[in-house]
């Protein structure tokens, strides 16, 4: 279920050049409605903080800069799960989405290179014989995990033996059911660690979360291609790392730039 969208407003951050004019045919293609939709996922901690009223992190930034470039305003429609996100998208509820690079999202998803890389790990209880990840994978193993993440559908397609619990949050489902493991980005099973004792982190991740601004295939080239150049000049010009600063995040979290076209 969505939550509540903010105020559609353009506002940009931090100080980048602006290199070129954009064509008004990308503009038309991206925005038929005059107003940029963002997807803003208030689930993932490292992307988006705050309220559906006044949402702030890295993805809100990138949002606001791309409005300012295109000249339109921003509309920021919040939701609770990148899942939540992902069907705003291709449902047409959308413009533009912050999502995990994957196979499951890419058929309907054009993605831009990613901006934020994360990491995937597992929680365990403490007294668990699970060490390794050769351990997690093996018959009668059950994982939490929340339903439509990306690590959801990065273990859907790559574990053998054991088998997941879905749910909307899979740290809940974890604990309620005593299940052998949870799987998780690395922020939030560390903060879940923390603050329970009782349980501790595979050190090792299972996957890296390649995070990136997304737009339907539907779009055109043109439009495609104005993302990725975007995306490509906010991380050049430091304006990820300074976001995720500016939202108590690392910065080293930023995506390296991609090679020159």
């Amino acid at each position: 279920m969505s939550l509540e969208a903010s105020p559609a407003v353009s506002m940009p951050v931090g100080t980048v050049s602006v290199v070129r004019v954009v064509p008004d045919p990308v503009v038309s293609d991206l925005v038929p409605g005059g107003v940029l939709r963002a997807a803003i996922n208030l689930g993932n901690p490292v992307l988006a903080q705050g309220t559906p009223a006044a949402p702030a992190g890295v993805t809100v930034d990138i949002a606001r800069e791309l409005g300012a470039r295109l000249g339109v305003p921003v509309e920021l429609i919040c939701f609770g799960a990148a899942r939540e996100s992902f069907e705003a998208m291709i449902q047409g509820g959308a413009d533009i989405c912050f999502l995990a690079i994957e196979p499951a999202r890419a058929a309907e998803v054009a993605f831009t290179a990613p901006y934020v890389v994360i990491e995937g790990v597992f929680v365990v209880p403490e007294d668990s014989g699970i060490a390794t990840l050769a351990d997690v994978d093996r018959e009668r193993v059950r994982i939490g995990v929340n339903e439509g993440s990306a690590y959801d559908l990065f273990l859907s397609r790559t574990l053998r033996r054991a088998s997941l619990v879905r749910g909307q949050d899979g740290l809940g489902v974890f604990r309620e059911q005593g299940l052998d493991a949870a799987a998780g980005i690395s922020q939030v099973i560390g903060d879940f660690v923390a603050r329970n004792p009782g349980f501790r982190m595979i050190g090792e991740r299972f996957m890296q979360i390649r995070q990136a601004v997304g737009t339907t295939r539907t779009r055109a080239p043109g439009t495609v291609r104005f993302l990725v150049a975007a995306v490509e000049d906010l991380k050049a010009s430091g304006f990820i790392g300074d976001a995720l600063r500016r939202s108590g995040q690392d910065s080293a979290l930023a995506a390296p730039p991609g090679p020159p076209a």
